[in-house]
């Protein structure tokens, strides 16, 4: 082991007693990446320009290299300007840092504004390394907006919903990521990793200069915990055996700048934007010592903008029934519930849907696991403050949290039970050119002797596949939430029919009107969790009657009574029932393939003709256009039928 120097000591005090806020000084050299936030740390790093990402737009999109914010960003201007029929743009929110979190709107305009469609929510790089779901959310939207007026597919999903893609929720760890040899778990808000009461003061060290964090190992004959992996003639894998009985000890690459005996322990942020929904929350420290705990939950629910971004979209846009927002790398179709078993809590109706969508998932992108979070994935373990959980309980959606890539365990090729390192090697040499590994080679350490740096690579490897097979991951991903698209409610008209069923002896008669319409979509117009939690009113048929110009009522309705304003309603109703102009009758919640009908009573007085409008109106299965209907226009008959096709539409 070598001597510390006095330097480094001295670098040591001056970093940990005194934060450095990243805005101060101001570095002109653009050789260096700063972050921003106050820190014990070093808030600036070498600028690295990785050969596997784009960093300045092409003349086409191809997704054989990873794209900058900058250059996801061209591109949905460019879709934007280009396709402005099905293309909006626009902010939702910024970053810690102030980037602006930017995402499309796609749908076809001329039928209707994105917000009167049943909608899709897809977005990607909540975790800062986790790239290739971003690249995923990118390729979807190019396949959308290509295939409009080309793909009859794609022109029948855009001229019925609206999906919305936000293929970078965090983009100043996505920034971090491809413009430095860093890599960190979410946001870039300065964070204790470690509990010693610093914050950010022992980020990796890219000691040898290439770009890439790579691990070290160094001989420890008395407390190694690593060997050379028999099972591998080549050398390169190792593997882990009790302590002592190693003969190398490893960190990734850097030194202990906090002299606490751990490398790299507390780099760049910490804080995990997938544990700060609000439902379900745990804070990371409670008073007992007794109750459960989540690290990297943030100090409170949705303390996070980028987290508040996507609430707060959310929430104001409830016609969105379906969301995926991905992560990286199990791979795996990943949903709530995130702190119990599924049969516990989730209604059997909507298990079923998502037990549907897991086999579906399964098939499209091949992955080998599917299912919740607490059971499948965590094995009896919980995640608290966990998208699924917010976006089932609490938003009422169908809501996956998948995981792209598998790490380069691909294929067990030694037969051995278990697709380990040996196995992603061997992969790694057959399929990608032998480009996932680098070869242990020498580096210089303040510290240890005999020091090698070597291993797969950390990003462009292990967290996500290598560029030449990025576009099988992200498409296959993208198909796979096309489908999800592709079951929203659709809301079609059926006949209506006007029948007489009292004639009074004056020249007055009471008419039964009913009004159908069907769900010829997959999924119901909402799950059962949405309306328990109020997120979604009732399917609701309007009907309003043609102005009258005589100055005598000429008709009145007679079920369903009219509402009355005032303290005789909840308050949650108020603003529904103090609108005149429409009479309304709720039909409860229309399943996939079913047909809705809602009744009213109208009287009519004198031998007259009374024309009037019906609209159905849903939260999450859309509105359907006004079409027309004429009560008493057939007197001498005692009922009539007008098939949809005849009802005029006003719109």
């Amino acid at each position: 082991m070598k001597k510390i120097t006095g330097a480094f000591i001295l670098f040591l005090f001056v970093s940990l007693i005194f934060p450095v806020e990243a805005q101060q000084p101001v570095l002109p050299d653009s050789s260096l990446y700063t972050v921003k936030g106050p820190r014990h740390g070093v808030s600036f790093f070498p600028r690295v320009y990785h050969p596997e990402v784009e960093y300045t737009p092409g003349d086409t999109l191809t997704f054989d290299r990873y794209h900058t914010y900058g250059v996801m960003c061209h591109w949905m201007n460019r879709w934007a300007e280009d396709y402005p029929e099905i293309v909006t743009l626009y902010e939702t929110g910024r970053s810690y840092e102030g980037r602006p979190v930017m995402q499309m709107t796609i749908t076809s305009s001329k039928n209707g504004s994105d917000t009167d469609k049943p909608g899709a929510f897809f977005e990607g790089n909540r975790h800062s390394g986790e790239i290739t779901s971003a690249e995923s959310v990118l390729w979807l939207a190019r396949h959308l907006i290509e295939g409009y007026g080309n793909d009859p597919s794609v022109t029948d999903l855009l001229d019925h919903f609206t999906v919305y893609l936000r293929p970078v929720n965090n983009p100043d760890g996505h920034e971090l990521y491809l413009n430095t040899a860093q890599s960190n778990r979410s946001t870039v808000r300065p964070d204790d990793n470690d509990g010693d009461g610093l914050f950010d003061e022992d980020a990796p060290e890219d000691l040898d200069g290439d770009g890439i964090i790579l691990t070290l190992r160094w001989p420890d004959r008395k407390n190694g915990t690593l060997i050379p992996d028999p099972d591998d003639p080549s050398g390169r894998i190792m593997k882990r055996v009790p302590r002592g009985e190693g003969i190398y000890a490893t960190s990734s690459e850097g030194i202990d700048n906090d002299g606490d005996g751990r490398i790299n322990e507390d780099g760049i942020g910490g804080l995990d934007l997938h544990r700060n929904y609000p439902e379900n929350w745990r804070p990371e420290r409670e008073q007992t010592g007794r109750g459960f705990t989540q690290r990297g939950a943030g100090a409170y629910p949705l303390s996070e903008p980028e987290t508040r971004a996507v609430f707060t979209f959310l929430m104001t846009h409830p016609n969105i029934y379906v969301v995926n927002s991905m992560d990286t790398t199990v791979p795996m179709h990943l949903r709530a519930p995130s702190t119990s078993p599924s049969e516990e809590r989730m209604y059997p109706e909507d298990l079923k849907w998502y037990r549907y969508f897991d086999d579906l998932g399964r098939n499209i992108t091949g992955y080998e696991r599917a299912g919740d979070v607490y059971d499948d994935y965590g094995y009896g373990s919980p995640l608290f403050g966990h998208g699924p959980d917010f976006g089932y309980w609490y938003y009422g959606a169908i809501w996956y949290g998948d995981e792209l890539w598998n790490g380069g365990r691909h294929k067990d090729y030694d037969g051995d039970g278990d697709k380990d390192q040996i196995d992603m090697l061997a992969w790694d040499d057959e399929e990608n050119n032998g480009e996932g590994f680098h070869e242990w080679k020498p580096v210089s350490h303040p510290v240890y002797d005999s020091v090698e740096a070597g291993g797969f690579h950390p990003k462009f490897f292990s967290q996500n596949p290598p560029p030449a097979h990025l576009e099988k991951w992200a498409s296959n991903q993208a198909l796979f939430n096309k489908e999800l698209i592709s079951h929203l409610p659709r809301l079609e008209w059926e006949e209506y029919s006007v029948k007489r069923i009292k004639k009074y002896r004056a020249d007055s008669a009471d008419y039964k009107l009913t009004i159908r319409f069907r769900n010829a979509g997959k999924l119901p117009t909402a799950l059962r969790q949405a309306h328990l939690v109020k997120m979604v009113r009732p399917d609701e048929v309007r009907v309003k009657f043609a102005a009258d110009t005589t100055g005598t009522p000429r008709s009145r309705v007679i079920e369903p009574a009219p509402p009355v304003s005032g303290r005789g309603s909840m308050m949650m109703f108020e603003e529904w029932n103090r609108r005149p102009d429409y009479i309304t009758a709720t039909v409860g919640y229309t399943p996939g393939g079913a047909t809705a009908e809602a009744n009213f009573i109208i009287r009519v007085y004198g031998e007259t003709e009374i024309r009037g409008t019906a609209t159905v109106v849903t939260t999450r299965a859309g509105i359907l256009p006004e079409k027309e209907f004429i009560i008493g226009s057939i007197t001498s008959q005692e009922s009539s039928r007008v098939p949809s096709a005849q009802a005029r539409s006003t719109d």
